[in-house]
């Protein structure tokens, strides 16, 4: 067993011996290793989940999430949407994946993502409640949360605005919904091979709708340090191929409002901090007095878009429509106030 691996050797006994291996980038909350097998049995991917730093990190329940979604995930096949799970040692949070040759970066990515990300979604239903847990969304202090954000910017609050978020939260319930999410489907924690896209990092799988990651083309990747704006033909075609896909699958649309699902992103004030800050602070209340950057972009101006985006989506919209003019005037506020911000980049080519 090589030195660097601080586990021993229960894991990889039925993969094979360990000759060399190399640290990886990863998140604070793991460590990642390419580990060479001896006798030419190839390379395969080490993960051993941490608490990062904190002992109050519930790390063996992360290491139990992101087993189970895996092995979900391995119910697809010819291709494959993950790699796949060989072997897991709880006592140790390690698991041993496949390694996978990751061709790198493309101009014209979303597609093949989109495409893996319906096809992921479409491998649970009803029969796998339980096997991990449900997604959670906007809660009711979320919702406040977004109104205090306009009183405190001066921005009138329409009396129709609170009864259409509270419609809103029923609607994104995810309890009725059974789709396989990633929980952080961002560029990076997927790996561009021959067959196509396969994802990883899957500590965060739960069960709900699909649509609330869908929206991530629209909404500006919220989960993620690398926040892009997505907008015309390729916005569509995403979408086309993503719907296109789950039809084909399943047989049945896509269920939900994709304008539901973003307006669920735009309330959550966790969405615009990184993992490690979330449940830490109001954050849509940190806006109103400063801003603060996450990855290459600052929260103030991926609150920006994803005002715009919601108000664009809900002009016309039966039950939201209070709620996008409240998204328009607050938009403007921001930038009345904060002319320099800058809208979101493209994602013409992909910067990481």
């Amino acid at each position: 067993m090589p030195k660097s691996l601080p586990f021993d050797d229960a894991p990889l006994s039925s993969v094979g011996t360990p000759e060399e291996a190399e640290l990886l980038d990863s998140s604070p909350r793991s460590r990642v290793w390419r580990v060479r097998l001896a006798d030419d049995r190839g390379l395969v991917i080490v993960k051993q989940i941490t608490d990062g730093g904190d002992p109050g990190a519930d790390a063996d329940a992360r290491f139990a999430r992101e087993v189970a979604g895996l092995r979900l995930a391995g119910r697809a096949s010819e291709p494959a949407v993950a790699p796949a799970v060989l072997a897991t040692d709880p006592s140790s949070r390690v698991i041993v994946l496949e390694h996978l040759d990751d061709l790198g970066k493309s101009d014209d990515w979303m597609p093949a993502y989109a495409e893996s990300l319906a096809r992921l979604h479409a491998l649970t239903g009803p029969a796998d409640a339980g096997a991990l847990p449900v997604a959670s969304g906007p809660t009711a202090g979320d919702a406040e949360s977004f109104l205090a954000l306009a009183r405190a910017l001066d921005v009138p609050v329409p009396a129709a605005v609170p009864g259409e978020l509270a419609g809103l939260l029923e609607r994104l319930d995810p309890a009725p919904h059974h789709a396989l999410l990633h929980g952080d489907p961002c560029p990076g924690n997927d790996l561009r091979t021959a067959e196509g896209v396969r994802f990883v990092d899957f500590e965060r799988a739960s069960l709900g709708n699909g649509l609330v990651e869908l929206a991530f083309f629209r909404i500006g990747f919220p989960t993620c340090w690398c926040a892009m704006s997505v907008t015309a033909a390729p916005l569509a075609e995403v979408e086309d191929v993503y719907r296109t896909t789950w039809r084909g699958l399943t047989g049945k649309d896509v269920p939900g409002d994709l304008a539901d699902a973003c307006a669920g992103w735009l309330i959550q004030g966790d969405a615009l901090v990184e993992r490690a800050e979330r449940g830490t602070a109001d954050q849509l209340a940190r806006v109103a007095v400063e801003d603060f950057e996450w990855g290459y972009v600052s929260a103030r101006e991926r609150l920006v878009h994803r005002l715009g985006v919601v108000a664009g989506m809900t002009r016309d919209h039966d039950h939201l429509h209070a709620v996008g003019r409240l998204s328009s005037d607050l938009a403007g506020r921001l930038l009345e106030r904060w002319p320099k911000l800058r809208p979101l980049p493209t994602p013409a080519a992909r910067p990481w």
